[in-house]
This record gives C-alpha cells, structure tokens and sequence, in this order.
C-alpha cells in the first residue's frame, strides 16, 4: 500500500489552526480563567501569532519550488524556535531557579515599553521576575510554560519536516 504525504497547503493551514487554538486558549486563560499573562507569556503568545501568520501565508501561497518551500519552512522554523526560547527560559525560571534568585515582580510591558529603551526592556524582562516565575495553572502536574514548550518544539519539528521534505 502506497501512503501519500499531505499537501503543504494542509500542512500549513493545520499549522495555522493549531496556532489559533493556541491562541484561543491563551484568550480563555486570561478572560475565563482569570490568569493574566507576564511579559515572558505575551512574548510567546507573539511567538504563536507570528508562526500562525507564516503558516496562514504560506497555505495561500501553497509553495510548490523547492526554494519557495524551504522559504516558509525556514521561517515556521525561526518562529517556532524563537517561541520555544522563550518558553524554555520561562520554564527554568519556573522549575529550575531558586526562589531567592528570582527578582520581585516588575512593572508590566506595556509600561516597560512606554518608558524604557527596546533593548532595556528586553533585558528586564529576560531577566525574569515574580510574576514569570509564579505557576498559577497546572495540566498533569506540568505548568502552562512546559506545554507551550512542547507546542512549539512539535511545531519546529513539524517545519523541520517540511524544510526536509521533497516536493
């Protein structure tokens, strides 16, 4: 029996629904549940939109060269390591810092945007704070920072696939 690989165009349009239903939990946590989210949660959440924008274009543009094709790859990829990094610096200040080393909780983003450098900020908010650190939601013992992680690492995978992948 000969198994046919799925196009890119439903590769990429999976792709997108899984960043939108990512996203639409994200929404769910912070209105339903009432978790509002750190700068390092907002940055990841950038991290799915993006990768969802890429995906999203990528299924319009339904790449059939060979260099088109390694294009979107290369930028699902870029996105969706990009997004892991952040969640795994979230998950070691979570699970891997000592509670003395964490610094107190900060201003929020939207102020550290307004009043600091890009730069500055950056580095504030990589540095991590309370509010990063805090485990507020749990999914089989595991806080939300752990499954974003494994989410993009799927999604890296899943663009690495695509990236390997022959027409």
């Amino acid at each position: 029996m000969h198994y046919r690989l799925p196009s890119q165009r439903r590769v990429y349009l999976f792709l997108a629904l899984a960043c939108a239903a990512a996203m639409a939990f994200a929404l769910y946590a912070q209105h339903g549940l009432g978790l509002e989210p750190c700068p390092l949660c907002i940055f990841q959440r950038v991290a799915v939109i993006a990768l969802g924008l890429i995906a999203l274009l990528a299924a319009w543009h339904d790449p059939h060269y060979r260099k088109s094709q390694a294009v979107w790859a290369g930028l699902s990829l870029l996105a969706a390591l990009a997004g892991a990094g952040v969640a795994g610096w979230q998950v070691k200040l979570q699970l891997f810092t000592p509670a003395d080393k964490i610094p107190a909780c900060g201003p929020g983003l939207d102020y550290m945007l307004e009043t600091m450098p890009l730069a500055d900020m950056l580095a504030k908010v990589f540095r991590g704070s309370g509010e990063c650190a805090e485990i507020n939601w749990r999914l089989l013992g595991l806080p939300m920072p752990v499954w974003t992680l494994l989410g993009f690492l799927a999604f890296a995978g899943l663009a690495l696939w695509l990236l390997r992948r022959r027409g």
